[in-house]
């Protein structure tokens, strides 16, 4: 059986990163790239999912992504994934796989491939719902809205506000023009 393995959050400016591999028990009909899906979409796909899909979610957050790096973690998390699902065969979006040796990659696979669309779907809605989660904790950010990608509404609110805890403080910002405070 095949292992399908995206990830959700590289680029956010807050919160985890999530990465998720699946398993399909059986046909899903209509799974997509989580990007090219509506949130409405997405969700319905999330709960289908938890009775026709076998599946590993590993959050890294932001801490964790600020003292490894992206890399780092995904490589861990593919790792974490890997031996959830030991002795499958593992197909993941992209083109790089993180020195974890055996495994398969393939651009736009989230797309292609119903077991990486169902990744996708995973990690999309779990690392979503986080953000609504812990929005009410940081109300000034409105992390509902954008969920800690670089908008241009996140951006104003870090212009106006600063950084708060679930930041990535690593990461340089070229809207604000100013180096990373690592």
């Amino acid at each position: 059986m095949l292992c399908g393995i995206d990830e959700a959050g590289r680029g956010c400016l807050a919160g985890p990163l999530v990465v998720a591999g699946a398993i399909l028990k059986e046909p899903v009909i209509g799974l997509n790239d989580s990007k090219q899906l509506t949130e409405k979409q997405r969700e319905a796909f999330f709960e289908i999912l938890q009775s026709k899909a076998e599946f590993k979610i590993v959050f890294c957050d932001h801490a964790m992504v600020d003292a490894k790096g992206l890399s780092a973690c995904l490589r861990y998390a593919i790792e974490t994934i890997k031996a959830h699902f030991e002795g499958h065969d593992i197909l993941m979006d992209g083109n790089c796989n993180f020195g974890v040796s055996g495994i398969t990659t393939m651009v736009k696979a989230d797309a292609k491939v119903p077991e990486v669309s169902a990744a996708s779907i995973l990690a999309k809605v779990s690392r979503d719902r986080y953000m609504y989660e812990i929005a009410p904790t940081y109300p000034q950010y409105e992390f509902e809205k954008h969920k800690g990608y670089g908008s241009a509404l996140h951006v104003e609110k870090i212009k106006a506000y600063g950084y708060c805890e679930i930041h990535r403080k690593s990461f340089k910002l070229k809207a604000l023009s100013q180096p990373s405070l690592f």
